[in-house]
């Protein structure tokens, strides 16, 4: 069973940064999509970014792209996650899931709280 552990979000001010980690237990990382969704208080889950096993064509929702960059260390089997010029819209938990056949996310971490002031 994989498990994923989301790390390194917390307060900050508009415009600052972000590193955001996932860090998934199991020998299974290398072989799957992996992508980061968010929650704000209030709004359904919104798909960030993701990135294909190989670390090659990401993809980003268009409020993002730009500002936040997705990589993977698949000897680490850690994803990340960098939040640059972030504004309080940004606000929300954010998530790492794991891509299978489909489309679909079959296995999510629990989030990690962003919150950026203005």
């Amino acid at each position: 069973q994989v498990q994923l552990v989301e790390s390194g979000g917390g307060l900050v001010q508009a415009g600052g940064s972000l590193r955001l980690s996932c860090v998934a237990s199991g020998r299974t990382f290398t072989n799957y999509q992996m992508a980061w969704f968010r929650q704000a208080p209030g709004k359904d889950r919104e798909f960030v970014a993701r990135i294909p096993w190989n670390g090659g064509s990401t993809s980003y929702a268009d409020s993002v792209k730009g500002r936040f960059t997705v990589s993977r260390d698949n000897a680490k089997n850690t994803m990340y996650l960098q939040m640059n010029s972030l504004k309080p819209e940004d606000t929300a938990v954010y998530y790492c899931a794991r891509g299978i056949i489909g489309g679909v996310y079959d296995t999510w971490g629990q989030g990690t709280q962003v919150t950026v002031s203005s």
